[in-house]
């Protein structure tokens, strides 16, 4: 466990036990469900907490970062452990800011404010993962990917990738990166890491696409700025790269095949990134098999529901690279009916100019669409310029509405595939259990 000169004082443990107060005030009143006030008020009161607070981990504190993946990511990892018999404390609500990760810890704590936990799994708003490290040094950090999203919050990835690379070389030699390789961008942050880095990537050149998708953010070296070479592509820019001009090219990874648990391409990464940090801990391979065998996904990443003898299973999709992975995996499973829920609250972000990126034209005719959310008519003309069959397309802002006509036309027995953003996903699963997440 990483050690630094920040130690739980009797002040730390009380200002926990007032935010832990806090909480559950909250939650018990429902006043709100107690995933960032509490954090934010020890943070206010005592800076640097956070750092004092994850040194209370026997085996340290594990941050998950990256655009795609975060919560599927983490919850494997926390389904490995805790097979092997840690105790695991997993920000489970999204709540990825400091104020959330701060949260989590004393959420779990005791009310003595003690945390008796083996590790912490924290997954990390991108944008403020160098915010995260200025207060804590985990003992490991998984690097999945870095796609556009909500450019009007976070700006292009160069920008991003700029900020990690600061924060990366900052890190003490005792942490642990587990980087993506087939990303560019993101492999290129292990030359920054003081510290061991660990690769992993998809080595199966039957998963190649066959025409390069639109949303494709980083084919340029990061090392020289020339265009990369693929000798073929996963997704987006994910693939197997080099750089004709510089000779810089995708690191060999030492996690590269593993059994997928869930379907898609894109869940083959995060089952490889959550495998290549069981290993680090010195996990069996026979013990992660195990646990992954019966692993069930978080809430709205391919969960499914049944109602009244149909499935309805929910892929959320916020940006073009998930959309397009999305889709992708739903159509290798001949998916017939859909629902598309287009909201631009502040966690989706306000522009959805980002539609135009998602290959919808690879859609086969022969399916029925629902359009709904916020952003319904948007999504609708994105749709028909797309080539869909709007005899086919069936339009209702109102989203309970659309979720009960969407149903009604599945037959029994059949699926209903829902591709939301986030906030879409939050009240079609409260449409369908009676149960908000947040």
């Amino acid at each position: 466990m990483l050690r630094d000169n920040t130690d739980m004082d009797l002040i730390d443990r009380l200002v926990v036990i007032l935010s832990k107060f806090v909480s559950f005030v909250s939650t018990t009143f429902h006043l709100g469900a107690g995933a960032t006030w509490p954090g934010e008020i020890a943070l206010t009161l005592r800076p640097h907490i956070a750092a004092s607070l994850a040194k209370e981990f026997q085996k340290g504190v594990i941050l998950v970062v990256g655009t795609n993946g975060k919560t599927t990511t983490s919850l494997m990892l926390k389904t490995i452990l805790e097979h092997v018999g840690d105790v695991v404390i997993h920000n489970a609500t999204g709540a990825n800011l400091l104020n959330g990760v701060v949260s989590s810890f004393i959420r779990h704590a005791d009310f003595l404010g003690r945390i008796t936990a083996d590790v912490g799994i924290f997954e990390v708003d991108e944008n403020s993962l160098p915010i995260v490290l200025r207060y804590m040094k985990p003992s490991r950090i998984v690097v999945l990917n870095l796609f556009r999203d909500q450019l009007d919050r976070y700006g292009e990835v160069d920008v991003i990738i700029e900020k990690w690379e600061k924060a990366f070389a900052a890190l003490p030699k005792e942490t642990q990166v587990i980087i993506n390789a087939d990303d560019p961008g993101v492999a290129y942050l292990g030359k920054s890491v003081p510290g061991t880095v660990i690769y992993f990537g998809v080595q199966d050149k039957t998963k190649f696409l066959n025409v390069a998708e639109h949303a494709t953010d980083s084919t340029f070296c990061p090392k020289c700025g020339n265009r990369l070479r693929y000798d073929g592509i996963y997704f987006s820019h994910l693939g197997l790269w080099t750089c004709p001009a510089c000779g810089y090219t995708r690191p060999v990874p030492s996690v590269s095949a593993w059994p997928n648990p869930l379907p898609g391409l894109y869940n083959q990464y995060n089952t490889l990134a959550a495998v290549a940090v069981a290993g680090s801990l010195s996990v069996r391979d026979t013990d992660i098999a195990h646990a992954l065998k019966s692993f069930k996904p978080a809430f709205g990443r391919q969960e499914e529901i049944v109602m009244d003898g149909r499935t309805v299973k929910i892929f959320l999709s916020k940006n073009p690279a998930g959309f397009n992975a999305s889709l992708r995996t739903v159509i290798e499973q001949r998916g017939q009916y859909f629902l598309f829920a287009l909201n631009d609250r502040i966690p989706d972000g306000r522009d959805v100019s980002w539609i135009w990126d998602v290959d919808f034209e690879t859609l086969p005719k022969s399916v029925r669409v629902t359009v709904s959310g916020d952003r319904v008519y948007d999504m609708a003309l994105r749709l028909k310029y797309a080539g869909v069959d709007t005899k086919r397309m069936d339009i209702e802002p109102n989203l309970m509405m659309a979720v009960t006509d969407a149903l009604a036309r599945v037959p029994k027995g059949q699926t209903l595939y829902v591709l939301p953003t986030y906030s879409a996903m939050l009240d079609i699963r409260e449409i369908l259990t009676g149960k908000k997440i947040l």
